[in-house]
């Protein structure tokens, strides 16, 4: 047991109730170490706001869920109605409704954007693999809370919205069809699917999701924020003062936590103004169909999903028959691009051409269903191979070559155009824009080996840049 601090008999009561906490749990030591002697790069910028923002809005939907889990009802045929209950007949009951619905569609504007500024400084490079690990391991969790979320209203749009999704499962060979009919808990959405996705949307899910952020953070704070410039400040080679701090880094608190204070403010006014002036954001955070009771017997015009997973449900939609051809074309180019052109070993090249041959006959014998469930969900699990995709020399984009820039350009241009064919009925001429968009997706991160190292990058400075103001 650790030896006992002291203060003198003339110490405020203030703190004196602070050494009798720090001498039985480290309250002053843990602030010190996260907050004020936390030293961040004195160079962030406005993408370095949405990380503070992201669990801001955490807390915001564990608030409100907890008062909308006390009226809500996890019953088929009472849901609906306690949800209109929780609008019209609970004290500010509509405004906390609001404020979970908005504060879902905010979770993934933050996080969409947090993650975007790690792709253009490499926040992903070594060493920090584990953040970004836990980062994605972060979003996909939020999807699948999101996803279990939606279903709550027991709407036309919630119900259809998630007896599509479970259904894709069957199109998984063998155990397709008893694994939808597990995650159902029925042979249709029902009774069952409600309970079972309420219990985890309410207690399992955030409960993984609240460890995994705390994980990020610690992770994040072993081995530091990364930068704009992409460069150490606390490396063996990184200038020290006297007292080993960095002498490009500046203590998280005060410094960053009023620069938080001050983006989490203007993050509230437009938060704010869209709870009170426009919930719903056009039919894009709250759909009108989901304003009508479940209705298994009548399929709503256009199913689609909320507008947060409208990229992957558009590479989904975008996988036909005719694509498969296409992708098994991609599959034999680069089984014979790395039988030519590599240096593997020959066994490692045999292996490979067995795989790829093997793929290809999956896909002639496999309906296209099943490929653009494959598809959708690769997606999002080649995000965690990031951090050893990128072969580039230089982390930050700032010192990449020019030409770079406009490749993540025309992937952020083709993610967004993804986003919003999925929210729209599909016709020939938009589902060949959404497959020209997956292609160029996958080709982002597949051939991010070879392209992040082609052209001459500029000269990285041995410091950070910082002007102040």
């Amino acid at each position: 047991m650790a030896e006992f601090k002291e203060v003198s008999p003339n110490a405020g009561a203030g703190e004196k109730l602070m050494n009798w906490i720090d001498n039985r749990f480290p309250a002053t030591k843990l602030f010190k170490e996260h907050m004020s002697e936390y030293y961040a790069p004195k160079n962030f910028n406005f993408w370095y706001i949405f990380g503070s923002l992201a669990l801001l809005v955490l807390v915001i939907q564990i608030v409100t869920g907890i008062f909308l889990v006390m009226n809500y009802k996890p019953d088929a045929a009472l849901a609906f109605g306690s949800v209109e209950y929780i609008m019209r007949d609970v004290p500010w009951g509509w405004l906390i409704r609001y404020m979970h619905s908005t504060g879902a569609s905010a979770f993934f504007v933050v996080v969409y954007l947090h993650m975007f500024r790690g792709l253009l400084y490499g926040s992903y490079r070594k060493p920090r693999e584990l953040v970004w690990i836990f980062g994605c391991a972060i979003f996909l969790c939020l999807m699948a809370e999101a996803f279990m979320g939606y279903l709550l209203p027991w709407g036309q749009m919630s119900y259809w919205g998630a007896q599509v999704i479970v259904n894709l499962f069957s199109a998984i060979p063998f155990v397709g069809p008893d694994l939808a009919l597990w995650i159902r808990g029925d042979y249709v959405v029902g009774d069952a699917t409600l309970n079972r996705f309420f219990s985890f949307h309410v207690i399992a899910v955030p409960l993984v999701l609240l460890g995994l952020v705390v994980a990020h953070i610690i992770a994040l704070h072993e081995v530091g924020s990364n930068n704009p410039d992409g460069v150490e400040i606390k490396g063996p080679n990184a200038p020290k003062d006297a007292n080993g701090h960095p002498l490009d880094g500046v203590p998280f608190h005060p410094f960053y936590t009023v620069h938080d204070i001050f983006g989490v403010s203007v993050f509230l006014m437009v938060f704010s103004a869209i709870i009170f002036f426009a919930p719903e954001v056009g039919g894009y955070f709250l759909e009108a169909n989901n304003f009508i009771p479940a209705n298994p017997l009548q399929t709503p015009a256009e199913i689609a999903p909320v507008w947060y997973f409208t990229p992957f449900y558009a590479m989904l939609r975008s996988v036909t028959s005719e694509m498969v051809y296409a992708l098994m074309a991609c599959v034999v180019a680069g089984a014979a691009f790395g039988v030519i052109k590599t240096k593997m070993p020959a066994l490692f090249k045999g292996i490979l051409v067995l795989v790829a041959a093997g793929l290809v006959a999956a896909m002639l014998n496999t309906d296209a269903k099943f490929w653009g469930v494959m598809v959708m969900g690769g997606a999002v699990v080649i995000l965690f191979f990031l951090p050893w995709l990128d072969r580039s020399p230089v982390k930050s984009i700032r010192y990449r070559p020019g030409w770079h820039k406009y490749v993540y350009a025309v992937f952020v241009v083709y993610f967004a155009v993804l986003a919003y064919i999925g929210t729209v009925p599909p016709s020939p001429t938009l589902n060949l824009i959404s497959q020209t968009g997956t292609f160029y997706y996958f080709g982002f991160f597949l051939l991010m080996p070879w392209w992040s190292r082609l052209g001459t990058p500029k000269p990285v400075p041995a410091r950070i840049t910082f002007a102040a103001h």
